[in-house]
């Protein structure tokens, strides 16, 4: 098991992320250009959405402007895209995540990452990420279940590894990581890079947003 802080401390740009365990949810979106910082999470009845801190400044909304948590049933859909509406829409974790594929932004190929919390405390994660090893843009769809987490462990992934140019996708397993606590990893995120942080910790729902001075 690895420290989150210390991975989290080590690495830049590890774009959005998503940690799930036992009664707790993290998510986190990062950015490099002001289109990606201008941005700040806001509460729905079934979750959040992402909302331009200041419209005037917004220019592509397509990739940054989504729900990325709903509920669907008495589960929580957690992702960095719109596919969460196509896996709530559907029903089905595994249904919307096959009926999606990576983000159309060549270089990055910036994979959709995704997780779905049951109540019985199981959850699925899965990555959908242009397959390095194709000569076409083929998409590789990633799935994986656990029965549940130990007291303070969770599994983290992110949309990269780190920085660079093209941005290079997460690669392997989700980490089994140490589950600090929402202030702890909202301070281990590079102070640059980072935008907004949602923790969600034995159900009581915390917001964290760079642009309004968190």
């Amino acid at each position: 098991m690895q420290d989150l802080r210390e991975l989290l401390e080590s690495n830049p740009y590890p774009g959005r992320g998503i940690v799930v365990g036992k009664g707790c949810v993290y998510y986190w979106i990062m950015g490099r250009s002001a289109n990606s910082r201008n941005r700040v999470f806001v509460e729905t009845d079934d979750g959040i959405r992402t909302e331009a801190h200041d419209p005037s400044k917004m220019e592509d909304p397509s990739l940054i402007i989504y729900h990325p948590v709903r509920t669907m049933g008495d589960a929580l859909v957690v992702t960095n895209g719109d596919q969460t509406d196509t896996i709530v829409e559907r029903g089905s974790f595994r249904e919307g995540c096959m009926a999606r594929e990576y983000e159309p932004d060549a270089p990055n190929y910036t994979p959709r990452i995704s997780s779905v919390v049951y109540p019985d405390g199981s959850f699925e994660l899965s990555i959908l990420k242009h397959d390095p090893d194709s000569a076409s843009d083929r998409c590789l769809r990633q799935f994986f279940s656990y029965e549940g987490a130990d007291e303070g462990v969770g599994y983290f992934i992110s949309t990269y590894q780190g920085d660079g140019d093209p941005l290079p996708s997460f690669a392997g397993e989700p980490v089994c990581v140490s589950l600090p606590t929402p202030d702890e990893v909202w301070a281990a995120l590079n102070a640059d890079n980072k935008v907004s942080l949602y923790a969600n910790v034995g159900g009581s729902v915390r917001i964290y947003n760079k642009n309004l001075g968190d």
